[in-house]
């Protein structure tokens, strides 16, 4: 593809782009490229350099695995968030492996790892962006630790409530009770309880069309 379609966009998303060579800005269009991946595609396992991923549509979950193969939702990616951690000869600081799996189609651009890890070695600006980039995400996994270590389960889920309907700006969640307990790293049984406590309440009703807020402040007073 061609470099005015991939500068279009990496002069909005990279702070630095001006401020490098045009030969590094146009060694990285050059392996850069457009990918759709399905619904359920494992994107990266934690085990090679996918590179750095720009979500342009659609979802993307990253999650660690347990020895016993209980796994904890870290984040999810949306339409213009930035993924570093795919990236680990960029960032060699990052020991740990993430999983990174499509929830839903997604159309994404990925510069290829390598490529950026060179442009970052000779323009300390770039590695600087892509440190700052993954501090931030930490904010996020810390967030995710936070809860699941000190907040009550009706918190939390009242917390996972609220913000994915503010994201996606409508009262009604149509996610399944699993795909709730594996955001929160829960179990189902324990998600299926909280939500009948949260219905009698008549703070939510369930049904197969989804979860419908029906009662907002009371779900923000159990999030403070």
């Amino acid at each position: 593809m061609s470099r005015a379609m991939f500068e279009t966009v990496y002069q909005e998303i990279f702070p630095f782009w001006e401020e490098i060579a045009d030969t590094d800005r146009e060694y990285i269009c050059q392996n850069s490229y457009a990918v759709t991946y399905p619904k359920g595609k494992n994107i990266h396992d934690g085990n090679e350099c996918s590179g750095v991923i720009f979500v342009r549509s659609g979802s993307l979950r990253l999650s660690m695995v347990s020895e016993e193969g209980k796994d904890i939702t870290l984040y999810r990616l949306h339409k213009g968030d930035m993924c570093m951690l795919s990236a680990s000869c960029v960032l060699s600081a990052i020991t740990f492996d993430v999983l990174i799996d499509a929830e839903e189609e997604s159309e994404c651009y990925v510069v290829s790892g390598t490529a950026f890890a060179a442009v970052s070695e000779r323009n300390p600006g770039v590695k600087i962006f892509a440190l700052e980039t993954a501090v931030g995400r930490f904010s996020d996994v810390m967030w995710v630790m936070q809860q699941i270590l000190f907040m009550s389960m009706d918190k939390r889920l009242a917390i996972f409530l609220a913000d994915e309907s503010s994201r996606i700006d409508a009262d009604t969640i149509t996610l399944t009770h699993g795909q709730i307990a594996r955001y929160m790293g829960s179990a189902r049984e324990v998600v299926s309880r909280m939500l009948k406590y949260f219905a009698n309440e008549g703070i939510v009703e369930v049904s197969r069309k989804g979860i419908k807020i029906l009662d907002k402040k009371s779900l923000r007073q159990l999030t403070l």
